[in-house]
């Protein structure tokens, strides 16, 4: 297998910290006001909806900060790819909706899709 040259690290660490610098900010900011995410959280059945999406919030900050130091990379994907198929599929089941809001919650979808692309190409790159 060839050898990866500086560049293709360089580039590879770029994108790895603007990933890693995503999933901090969306952290962070679902940490500090979990708004309307604690009354999805609940209508999943979660006995405490805030801490569960609070607890979601601080492992997608470690997550992302492990992205960005490229501390375990692989391992941060695969934890933040685990997060973001419930988290995805119950926040934004645009499916269920009409309107402007099924619109809006198609785009936070496929964000979030985008997003997990993103965290499979870091949990299976080589080198």
């Amino acid at each position: 297998m060839p050898r990866m040259g500086v560049i293709d690290r360089l580039e590879r660490r770029a994108g790895q910290a603007l990933l890693g610098a995503t999933f901090m900010k969306l952290g962070f900011d679902a940490a500090v006001h979990p708004g309307p995410r604690v009354d999805k959280a609940a209508t999943l059945g979660l006995p405490n909806a805030e801490l569960a999406v609070r607890g979601n919030a601080a492992a997608m900050v470690a997550g992302g900060a492990a992205l960005t130091l490229d501390k375990l990379p692989r391992l941060a994907a695969f934890g933040l790819i685990a997060s973001m198929i419930p988290t995805t599929l119950a926040g934004h089941a645009f499916w269920n909706l009409d309107g402007p809001e099924r619109k809006a919650q198609e785009t936070q979808f496929l964000k979030n899709a985008g997003l997990v692309g993103g965290l499979l190409l870091v949990l299976t790159r080589s080198g």
